[in-house]
């Protein structure tokens, strides 16, 4: 490859930019979607949009159904707003609108390619970090969520990774002001979507710990970021006490979620049928009972039912992981396997063969990485089992996994460029051609 083709390919910017126009293309195909009529714009935006138009139309954060109920915590602040501004400048469930979010969306998902690229680089060298730039500007799941969806997905994505790359920098800092960016960081991220806090104790405890086997000092450094992420959340932690009059942390949603994945339908991963914003009868008892006694009395039904069902609770729960991991939830209904598995998701098996090959090359990587010794296996492996943990026990969805992405991306680079050097210098040794040797006699 000439010289300066190879610099280019191996440009972060380049591949960011690459990525960036990929999505736009796709947007020009899939925004007209968000236009759909049904439920008065429901699927602009879902619940999302609909926190959004109540703001935009001077009702502060409210309304996440369909009827006008009054103050939410359904979801957290962050991309609620950031719909709302751009509601406020370009109209409430406008095709301007669409375009501008679904461009933001794609913005978010192609400047991820920044943060995945210097993960790999930081913690496989730069062969592996052009392979995981590329990889993350070509991923399909990449290009479609953040193409057709609006929801926080993207955001939360690229605020996740560049909280994973700060961390394998600070184990080597012990300076204050970056360990202070880093809690600030991490708030931010957890207004966006606080599943993924459950990750900062295993993230931020492995630098600490990296820290510690230098011998060198981590407690102050620890205490600094934890008190820049409560001087972040704290506002929307006041606001809440002071519209409820009690404490609720971040969102209110969670035990709705519990409800929806375990009611004993398990003809789908996520029933819908079970959501207020879908089911009727549901959205009524919201609309009677007032959002916090709604998810308290969902809170009820869910530990009831679980309590009276725990075999059927622990074999649904093991369903969902292996969903996580495979994009498989089940066979079609008529057996036979040419056939798509849902009529509303044709696409079904080639999901799952993309979805179980990541997997399947990532953790190949992972193991690669813990077979050399390398000491930045470790948070990898922590992304991996903590954050999908919420959703094991709720419902699962491409979308759900997608913030960790990146990191499965970069591991799978590194299997991928590991493999493909190993025969380009079997290659080599052999004088261009490879020998297989039978294990037979």
């Amino acid at each position: 490859m000439p010289e300066k083709l190879r610099r280019l390919v191996g440009s972060v910017w380049f591949v960011t930019l690459v990525a960036f126009a990929i999505r736009m293309v796709v947007v020009a195909f899939l925004y007209q979607g968000q236009m759909n009529p049904r439920r008065d714009h429901f699927p602009f935006g879902y619940e999302a949009g609909r926190i959004a138009r109540a703001i935009a139309s001077g009702r502060g954060f409210s309304d996440p159904l369909s009827v006008q109920t009054g103050a939410t915590a359904w979801m957290a602040p962050v991309y609620p707003y950031l719909v709302a501004g751009v509601f406020k400048i370009s109209g409430i469930y406008t095709a301007r609108s669409a375009i501008i979010l679904l461009t933001l969306n794609s913005l978010f998902s192609a400047l991820a390619c920044v943060p995945v690229f210097l993960m790999a680089r930081e913690s496989f060298g730069q062969r592996v970090a052009i392979w995981a730039g590329w990889s993350w500007a070509l991923y399909p799941y990449a290009i479609y969520l953040s193409a057709a969806w609006i929801w926080e997905t993207c955001l939360t994505a690229l605020l996740l990774s560049l909280e994973f790359l700060f961390t394998l920098r600070l184990q080597n800092s012990t300076r204050v002001a970056p360990w202070a960016g880093y809690g600030l960081l991490w708030g931010a991220t957890a207004l966006t979507n606080p599943a993924v806090l459950s990750l900062m104790p295993l993230l931020a405890g492995w630098a600490c710990y990296r820290l510690h086997q230098r011998g060198r000092r981590y407690g102050l450094q620890a205490a600094v970021a934890t008190l820049a992420l409560v001087i972040v959340v704290t506002p929307w932690f006041v606001r809440n006490y002071e519209v409820f009059h009690r404490v609720v942390p971040f969102r209110d949603n969670f035990w709705l979620e519990v409800h929806v994945g375990n009611n004993g339908d398990t003809s789908h991963s996520a029933l819908e049928a079970r959501h207020p914003s879908v089911s009727p009868i549901e959205e009524e008892e919201y609309n009677r009972l007032g959002e916090l006694n709604y998810m308290a009395e969902k809170r009820r039904e869910s530990i009831e039912f679980i309590r009276t069902r725990p075999r059927w609770f622990a074999g649904v729960t093991l369903r969902r992981i292996v969903h996580t991991w495979t994009g498989f939830w089940s066979l079609p209904a008529n057996g036979r396997l040419h056939e798509p598995w849902d009529p509303e998701e044709p696409f079904d098996p080639a999901n799952i063969a993309l979805c179980a090959s990541l997997t399947a090359v990532a953790i190949g990587g992972l193991l690669m990485a813990f077979r050399r010794g390398s000491a930045v296996a470790w948070p990898y492996a922590l992304a991996l089992l903590g954050f999908p943990v919420v959703y094991y026990v709720t419902n699962t969805d491409s979308r759900y996994r997608h913030p960790i992405d990146p990191e499965l991306i970069v591991l799978a680079a590194y299997a991928c460029a590991t493999f493909f050097s190993k025969r380009h210098e079997a290659t080599e040794e052999t004088g261009g051609w490879t020998q297989f040797h039978s294990l037979g006699p």
